[in-house]
């Protein structure tokens, strides 16, 4: 081990980023979580209506 303390430059491994740069991003996670539950939806319809298409309605 070594007594010698390096000090360390963060400034050089970490680069601020700009509300506007990180905006995008939050609006893509919510189109496509958006889009996710569109389809989910659709998924689930179809799903049902194949259900109600399969009972068998005579009594």
């Amino acid at each position: 081990m070594s007594d010698d303390k390096e000090e360390l430059d963060v400034d050089d491994d970490f680069v601020a980023v700009e509300n506007d740069e990180a905006e995008p991003v939050v609006e893509t996670a919510k189109t496509n979580l958006s889009k996710r539950r569109t389809i989910d939806n659709l998924l689930e319809e179809r799903r049902l209506q194949k259900q109600l298409a399969d009972y068998d309605f005579d009594v």
